[in-house]
């Protein structure tokens, strides 16, 4: 009776006082109740990458064992909204999951071959140097040139994304709207998921290069060779700056977790 009574106070507690139990404790009942009320964002973000290759059921196990991990990891004592801190977590491991396993672009296999070393590579040069490795020394390193590395890097996020102009089934009438639509429907009930401030802060320390670069990349989708062209710079050029941006964004992260 006693325990029956314990599991109903938790429930009856609201998530930020679960927390602060949860980080002393690590009581697994505890843990049970915080995914259970979370697992709505691990289904708004699994769902954004339906229809890309990789069956729904699985994406949704990733992104719940990533749920676990976020869980694991929170320090309410930081400030940070969970679901702020969370959301990242979750895609990132969604996304390394398609790096993963899944080559739905027709990559050729000298590529997907070179691309396995160039990550073994980069892992190896930065446990021996303490460092993130540049291009030449994995080049160096590998035996090829930084051309062929750039290519295996961009080939890595070769998994087909889905244009946001396609139609989906609205549920409120037989009507079909665009993706982009739908989107933006939830986007003003979800703000809080999808980490505005800390992106908002974040561009701000940047030169406007790299925001057209971020922006381009992130935002639009486009190829490095499509921006190099607009640009008007190499395709080198903006791959080393998105490298530089995407280091200078995980430290960012990082300091605010």
């Amino acid at each position: 009776m006693e325990k029956v009574a314990v599991a109903t106070d938790y429930l009856n507690m609201d998530n930020k006082e679960l927390f602060k139990i949860y980080s002393k404790c690590k009581d697994k009942e505890i843990r049970d109740i915080l995914i259970e009320r979370h697992l709505y964002l691990v289904n708004i973000l699994a769902k954004k990458y339906i229809n890309k290759g990789v069956e729904f059921d699985d994406i949704y196990q990733v992104a719940s064992l990533a749920l676990i991990y976020a869980i694991e990891r929170y320090d309410i004592e930081k400030g940070f909204e969970f679901s702020s801190f969370a959301t990242p977590t979750i895609v990132g491991e969604i996304k390394k999951y398609f790096r993963d396993k899944v080559w739905t672009l027709r990559v050729p296999r000298r590529v997907q071959e070179l691309s396995k070393k160039v990550s073994e590579a980069k892992n190896i040069l930065e446990q021996r140097n303490s460092k993130h490795p540049k291009v030449e020394e994995i080049a160096e390193y590998i035996g090829c040139t930084q051309e062929e590395v750039l290519e295996s890097m961009e080939a890595s996020y070769g998994y087909q994304p889905v244009s946001l102009d396609s139609t989906v089934n609205n549920n409120d009438s037989k009507e079909s709207i665009s993706l982009m639509n739908k989107i933006a429907d939830k986007e003003e009930s979800f703000s809080d998921v999808e980490y505005k401030d800390f992106l908002e802060k974040f561009l701000k320390t940047l030169n406007e290069l790299e925001v057209q670069i971020f922006k381009g990349r992130f935002y639009l989708e486009k190829t490095q060779s499509t921006l190099a062209k607009e640009l008007n710079i190499s395709q080198m050029t903006i791959s080393r700056l998105e490298r530089k941006i995407i280091e200078k964004l995980k430290k960012e992260y990082e300091k605010n977790i």
